[in-house]
């Protein structure tokens, strides 16, 4: 088994703050640039598209607290199922700190937090609650995503 990622190594920023000496690698872990940011004020060392949730989920998800918890562990599950960029990641983590870059305006929900988690090998999957029983599939909307 691979050594655990300590986790002073693992940080949040959001891509509009901006960066510090203490932010180690910074990558940007959304599949869309940031809206307004320009390259040179982004100061980033990568940007790992591939990490990011898929389009059908971030579009599904569209920043409502409310699928949170359903979103987070659709994000591990995508997480797990494309776990190259996942291990690329957790290997950078393990040798110094990085600094996981994204846009969300939403601080508390946003994927980086679940992707934080996973690299930590944290149960909690961004301080979601446990999975519903019943988890619709992306596009197709339960009785409860119909407002």
């Amino acid at each position: 088994m691979d050594a655990p990622i300590a986790a002073a190594n693992v940080k949040l920023k959001r891509a509009y703050a901006p960066a510090g000496p203490q932010d180690g690698l910074r990558i940007l872990v959304d599949r869309l640039w940031p809206r307004g940011l320009s390259k040179v004020a982004a100061a980033l060392d990568q940007w790992d598209k591939e990490i990011a949730p898929s389009p059908a989920l971030r579009k599904w998800f569209g920043h409502d607290p409310d699928r949170w918890a359903v979103f987070g562990h659709r994000y591990a599950a995508e997480l797990a199922e494309h776990d190259g960029p996942l291990q690329r990641l957790r290997a950078l983590a393990r040798r110094q700190t990085v600094t996981l870059v994204y846009a969300a305006h939403d601080e508390a929900h946003t994927h980086a937090i679940v992707l934080r988690d996973v690299l930590l090998d944290r149960a909690t999957l961004g301080a979601a609650a446990s999975p519903p029983r019943t988890i619709e599939t992306a596009g197709s909307p339960s009785k409860r995503d119909a407002r």
